[in-house]
């Protein structure tokens, strides 16, 4: 990987850490809050795209139009899973075990799927994981008793579920977004532009009858919504063009260093329990990626 492509994945990694902290405060509302931030996401990164196509001399081809629509469709999928991952469990379960599961599901795709046969390194990578996601799992509070089953198992529980469901939808558009920029050669600030203007539009149909909810989520959470709506594209762009220049076998395990940086501040900013577990799993999930891409 070269350093302009290291540069950009890891400048992503930071920021998905932060615009995830910006999502967990968002506790009520999720469905609306995700169509918030992808209807200002398109107004702000829309013109950019267009500007960017026209730049390069391109048009708004049907691959590009359709492939970004399948995106934003999974990216919807994703956002809802993420959000009521936050809404049910802690960030520091349901943030490690997403990202690692994401390129777990990938690898675990293409063995399956595609045929292929990677190396025993890559393997003992994705036991590694689920034994850091296992670790992370099992993190209780100082003092709780082994066999705990109060709120904070059942929160570990959720966590966890809705954590590889977030986690599946992770590796499905990591493999389609991957084939968008490799395999049909389409211009990252565009397709993801386009992506962000059909997310709003295929969610505006569940938001019909909750205007006065919209109304309550954009007024107490506009700071959330504008972090999000504007940092979540601009790490994702990152990763896409860096994309087009390393493989994605590399880049999908370096992004996911944000799962350390993630685990850190979910600890100083929401006094999480048990942190030094679940942040030595978060590290062994990072070890596993890191395995994966070996």
């Amino acid at each position: 990987m070269s350093a302009t492509a290291l540069a950009l994945v890891l400048t992503a990694a930071v920021l998905h850490a932060i615009w995830n902290i910006a999502a967990k405060r968002v506790a009520h509302g999720g469905y609306v809050f995700v169509f918030a931030y992808a209807a200002l996401s398109a107004l702000v990164w829309l013109p950019i795209g267009l500007i960017v196509l026209a730049a390069n001399g391109a048009a708004l081809s049907v691959a590009l139009l359709a492939a970004s629509a399948l995106s934003g469709l999974l990216h919807i999928a994703y956002g809802l899973a993420l959000q009521t991952g936050y809404r049910k469990g802690e960030l520091s379960v349901v943030y490690p075990v997403a990202r690692g599961t994401g390129p777990l599901l990938t690898m675990l795709f293409a063995i399956l799927v595609l045929a292929e046969r990677p190396g025993p390194i890559a393997v003992a990578g994705g036991f590694v994981i689920v034994a850091g996601v296992a670790v992370v799992a099992a993190a209780r509070p100082a003092g709780a008793p082994r066999r705990h089953t109060g709120p904070s198992a059942g929160s570990a529980r959720k966590g966890l579920q809705w954590g590889a469901l977030t986690g599946l939808a992770i590796a499905s558009y990591t493999l389609w977004d991957d084939h968008s920029m490799t395999g049909l050669a389409l211009l990252p600030v565009p397709y993801f532009a386009l992506s962000t203007a059909w997310q709003s539009l295929l969610m505006v149909p569940g938001v019909r009858g909750q205007w006065a909810e919209l109304s309550r989520v954009a007024r107490e959470h506009w700071r959330e919504i504008v972090c999000v709506a504007v940092l979540s594209p601009l790490a994702y762009i990152l990763v896409l063009q860096a994309m087009t220049t390393t493989s994605v076998a590399l880049v999908a395990p370096a992004r996911e260093s944000s799962i350390v940086v993630g685990s850190l501040l979910a600890w100083k900013l929401f006094h999480e329990p048990a942190p030094a577990r679940k942040f030595a799993g978060a590290v062994v999930v990072l070890a596993g990626i890191a395995l994966i891409a070996v």
